[in-house]
């Protein structure tokens, strides 16, 4: 394994959404998840994916192949209400690092005596050999120091009329905690979040239709500060450019959690410790490619016969007409 380069803070460029990650601490948190990797994925992905699945029912077309993005972090409980409600499609699953696959295909692989061993589609850990029609990618996108890319990534797994399915944190995540970082005038406790809206832009300009978006709030409590910091650390990690550039010691520690008790304690729940997260869900479908008209075009013959099998010309014909 090559070294990785050191981390250099820039100025964000205008075009980065969200522009405050630095890729470095991206990058080594996925290292590190993998290498801390357990055999359950956090509580609130579990939460946000049980929520997520409950929006498949409006969507009628089932799919014959279907992908599972990363489910160490996005949930692997929900794999299993995935798998009920398509109980023939085929599902592979990416996992990166490479060092987290086989926690995850000992978490979702079913023992030879179990049933489900013997009945449903077959379960693959290697990429498809041909587009998928669903991609699913639960809370994936806000870690993604290049989200711009990964969509494109996605998007180009996808067969025509598949869809995406994915959900992430928004902007207001954290605003309690965020708020009294920023009364102390320490650095942001986390990076920077993405509106709805912006992702909404980036799914149309990587070549997805039809996305449609929506957001609530899920709001946690918590009876100490340590066992706050505990779930957060178990979420994710900071990566924002402009975070605390060295280490903190225990009075540090200890300041915080006193802050924490005093300024999130809220009476309408007992004075337990509240913080809320901003949910993000999205889905767009992969539309048929549209062949560009120039004085000399090139049309591979596989786009020419789907296009003619998708038009009202070149479509099967009535008889009963």
């Amino acid at each position: 394994m090559q070294p990785r380069p050191q981390s250099i803070l820039m100025p964000p460029l205008p075009s980065q959404r969200p522009p405050t990650i630095d890729a470095i601490a991206a990058a080594r948190w996925e290292d590190l998840a993998a290498m801390t990797a357990k055999s359950s994925s956090p509580w609130l992905h579990e939460e946000v994916a049980r929520r997520m699945e409950e929006r498949l029912q409006w969507i009628v077309k089932k799919p014959e192949r279907w992908m599972h993005w990363d489910p160490l972090r996005g949930g692997l409980e929900i794999h299993a209400a995935l798998a009920k409600r398509y109980p023939q499609s085929a599902c592979f699953v990416t996992q990166s690092p490479e060092q987290a696959v086989p926690t995850v295909r000992r978490a979702l692989s079913a023992p030879w005596w179990d049933v489900r061993h013997w009945r449903g589609a077959a379960l693959h850990f290697e990429a498809p050999g041909q587009p998928v029609q669903m991609l699913w990618a639960n809370m994936a996108l806000h870690m993604a120091a290049d989200p711009q890319s990964l969509i494109a990534r996605w998007h180009g797994m996808l067969e025509s009329d598949g869809f995406l399915m994915f959900s992430c944190l928004g902007p207001d995540t954290l605003r309690e905690l965020r708020s009294l970082y920023a009364q102390l005038g320490w650095p942001a406790p986390a990076h920077e979040f993405t509106d709805m809206h912006d992702w909404g832009d980036m799914l149309v300009q990587a070549g997805f239709a039809e996305p449609v978006m929506d957001m609530e709030r899920i709001t946690l409590t918590f009876s100490s500060a340590a066992h706050l910091l505990a779930e957060l650390r178990g979420l994710g990690r900071n990566l924002h450019a402009q975070r605390f550039a060295g280490l903190r010691g225990r009075r540090w520690y200890a300041d915080l959690q006193a802050r924490i008790a005093q300024h999130l304690a809220d009476p309408a729940h007992g004075g337990r410790l509240r913080l809320q997260f901003e949910i993000i869900y999205g889905h767009a479908f992969k539309p048929q490619p549209r062949m560009a008209v120039r004085p000399q075009t090139s049309v591979s013959l596989d786009d020419f016969r789907t296009a003619l099998r998708n038009s009202p010309v070149g479509g099967p014909r009535d008889s009963s007409a």
